[in-house]
């Protein structure tokens, strides 16, 4: 037996650690499951690399290769059930329209009782929660001037918006004199570029240099791995075991919430290929540094130094420093080679930008998100305008989520911000739905069967699109009806009243959002009263076992990832059959470690189904707050939903919070914080408002409620020093609540 070392050649193909270290099991690694070989190979018994369009084997004999359509597995069925859903759901929200001019008129019934609505039928299995009732709030019936059409609901999707509110108004008029450098009266006239502009005051861009690359070296590397913290990698460290050590925590962490490269063919041709013919002006060396860079990221932002802390609670902001964030000379390394494949219209050109936008996300960098998001969405119009034939090529799959990744990306940004829609989404229906066929390796098998990446995504997709067509039905008037992008923009902020919006309307979009919930596999379902519990599935299963802790940690036979930890879920040892939660709220608590980014995965799904919620309802607040004399027992219902949807909302429990380097769209859920802060007090000092909090909105809410504003201001606390939006809100709310620096 040779006792040679393996080469990078001979690793290529298998996308898991180069060897194992001293003291580990020498057991030889497998290499990557073949997806599917070429009839050729097949019928010769021999190993195919399945290369596109003709493999190795079949290009030197000159014979022709072809594919069999793989099978779809069981897991494969499960993800197309999924977004098969769709289309239903789309079609019930279509019916939505024809009531939609109905006025909003309806027989109620005494206070205190509720008489289901049955003018809007829609076929579901899942029926709406029922309306809390109680003998000690009574609302008035709706006179002869506020019913028929005007029932004093208004939509808007912006927290800038809301602000502009003449309630909220009155409100920050009275902590004005608290903040005396900021022009609160500016917000209905500014909008989002009041915080934009303190944002582009505060932060620099990033730096072409560091002090690392000035000394042209890096810090000493080894098997293990470099150094966490204080000692970033330089170009001069990328040795084989740096690049794979970097590739595979950026494939075990961001690639599995942005699933928008392909992790078989990068560790089967990119990585290899650069390692023996050394890194060029090309795409595939500009994406490897952007790997490599993110890898660091994911590394230092789960492990590394705290740039600061509060109180002796550390920071959830981990590794580097606000001016040079971790991975910066390796991103630098992509810039300078970025310039060389600005028009490409090619996947690997989206990618790029894609993977750009990513590391200044990673940065709380937020106009260089969006620029470099924008510039994403436009390079994939280009590729599916200018080679249509990629929508039917082995790459198919690539081009529908870096599609997708683009349109969830947008709407964040347009709906927030107002930031204008490129026109991705005209192309919706022509690109189709991913359902992640073709090659993968065995790690890909391994992430999934642990974090159910594929179907979080999946999942994404759908809540993405019924949230647009929410905003859709919501943002309409009685005459002409408004499209996504045209509803506000930084430069022309109003409200849309909704002169056609009505509770109907409202109720029925909250019934198409329960539905979706009810629809979602077992391991991604959860009990909406509980944001912080394991997946009902899991709690299946920990009431049969009593070790919930088993089914999340790492498969036997997987090695532990860069970003992993042995450390275990919180599992109660008490006789109690109420199963462990997966966040908690105790931020001072040792924060539990999920493998392949569960917790991000699976707190970023729920977060955005409850803002979805409290979006679709946020315009019974309004009314609530400018014509509590119309307010019916509904309406107050209604109210209660929003304020109940605003609690504790997983991103900013533990253990997401601990590593917001790698959380989505900050400024998203910082600017909805924000909101959720004002009504929050709202609702204690407006009398309508604290009469529903403590009679419709359950006995928890009263804690529930102080828990999430200490989870929300925390959450701004620690971004302030790093993100100048941030900052303007930490500000505001620090004003409003009474708070200390």
């Amino acid at each position: 037996m040779s006792d040679l070392p393996s080469t990078p050649i001979t690793q290529a193909s298998n996308s898991g650690p180069p060897g194992p270290s001293p003291g580990s099991s020498l057991r030889k690694e497998r290499g990557a499951i073949a997806a599917q070989a070429c009839d050729t190979c097949r019928s010769r018994k021999q190993r195919c690399d399945e290369k596109r369009p003709k493999c190795s084997t079949c290009l030197r004999f000159k014979l022709d290769c072809n594919y069999r359509e793989p099978q779809p597995t069981k897991k494969d069925k499960t993800l197309v059930e999924i977004l098969d859903r769709i289309k239903s759901l789309e079609n019930k929200i279509d019916s939505l329209n024809i009531y939609t001019n109905f006025p909003s008129t309806t027989s109620f019934g005494q206070p205190g009782t509720y008489v289901p609505a049955t003018s809007l039928v829609i076929t579901s299995s899942i029926h709406a929660p029922a309306i809390p009732t109680s003998s000690t709030i009574q609302f008035p019936e709706p006179s002869s001037a506020t019913s028929g059409t005007e029932d004093h609901y208004t939509y808007v999707s912006s927290v800038h918006q809301m602000l502009a509110w003449p309630a909220v108004q009155q409100l920050l008029a009275t902590v004005q004199p608290k903040v005396p450098s900021m022009d609160l009266s500016s917000v209905e006239r500014d909008a989002p570029m009041t915080t934009l502009g303190a944002h582009n005051r505060s932060v620099k861009s990033l730096p072409s240099t560091t002090a690392l690359a000035s000394r042209g070296q890096g810090p000493e590397m080894s098997v293990h791995g470099p150094a966490l913290g204080p000692s970033p990698i330089s170009v001069s460290g990328l040795n084989w075991d740096t690049m794979q050590r970097l590739s595979k925590a950026y494939f075990d962490s961001i690639n599995l919430v942005y699933p928008i490269l392909d992790r078989h063919s990068f560790f089967s041709d990119i990585l290899p290929s650069l390692f023996n013919d050394g890194f060029g002006q090309g795409m595939a060396s500009t994406i490897a540094f952007l790997v490599f860079a993110l890898g660091e990221v994911a590394l230092a932002g789960s492990e590394g130094h705290p740039i600061h802390a509060h109180n002796g609670r550390p920071s959830g902001v981990k590794g580097g420093s606000k001016d040079e964030p971790p991975g910066l000379d390796l991103f630098n390394e992509a810039r300078k080679r970025m310039g060389f494949n600005l028009t490409e219209c090619s996947l690997e050109n989206v990618q790029i930008f894609a993977l750009a936008s990513l590391y200044y996300g990673t940065c709380f960098h937020l106009m260089d998100f969006w620029r470099m998001t924008t510039s994403a969405s436009l390079a994939c119009q280009a590729l599916i305008t200018s080679n249509p034939g990629e929508l039917s090529s082995p790459r198919v799959d690539l081009v529908r989520r870096a599609f997708w990744h683009c349109s969830i990306m947008e709407t964040c940004l347009n709906l927030e911000l107002g930031f204008p829609l490129t026109g991705l989404e005209k192309m919706e229906n022509v690109v189709g739905l991913p359902d992640f066929a073709g090659p993968y390796s065995e790690d890909d098998y391994i992430t999934n069967q642990e974090s159910h990446f594929q179907e979080h995504f999946a999942s994404q997709i759908v809540l993405r699109r019924l949230l647009v067509d929410f905003h859709g039905v919501l943002s309409q008037t009685a005459s002409t009806p408004t499209s996504l992008g045209s509803t506000s923009s930084p430069f022309s902020p109003t409200t849309t009243t909704g002169t056609g919006l009505n509770r109907m309307t409202i109720q029925g979009l909250a019934l198409q959002l329960d539905q979706w919930r009810g629809m979602l596999p077992p391991h991604l379902k959860w009990q909406e009263e509980s944001p912080g519990a394991f997946p009902e599935a899991t709690q299946e299963e920990y009431h049969k076992t009593n070790a919930a802790a088993a089914i999340f940690s790492p498969a036997a036979s997987a090695p532990l990832s860069p970003v992993m930890s042995t450390s275990q879920p919180h599992v109660s040892h008490s006789t109690s059959p109420t199963p462990p939660l997966m966040f908690t709220t105790d931020l001072d608590a040792p924060p539990v470690r999920y493998p392949y980014t569960l917790d991000i995965q699976v707190a970023l799904l729920r977060s955005r189904y409850y803002y979805t919620k409290y979006l679709i309802h946020r315009p019974f607040i309004y009314k609530a707050l400018h014509a509590p004399d119309a307010m019916t027992h509904d309406d107050a219902a209604g109210a209660a939903e929003c304020l109940k949807s605003c609690l504790k909302w997983p991103l900013a429990m533990s253990p997401t919070c601990q590593h917001k380097r790698l959380i989505p769209c900050h400024f998203f859920f910082s600017q909805n914080f924000l909101g959720i802060l004002v009504l929050l007090h709202l609702s204690t000092t407006v009398p309508i408002l604290r009469r529903i909090r403590t009679t419709l909105c359950g006995d928890r809410f009263e804690m529930d409620a102080r828990e999430t504003v200490g989870l929300y201001t925390d959450w701004l606390r620690d971004l302030k020093s790093v993100d100048g939006v941030a900052r303007w809100h930490w500000e505001l709310v620090k004003a409003i609540y009474g708070l200390e620096e």
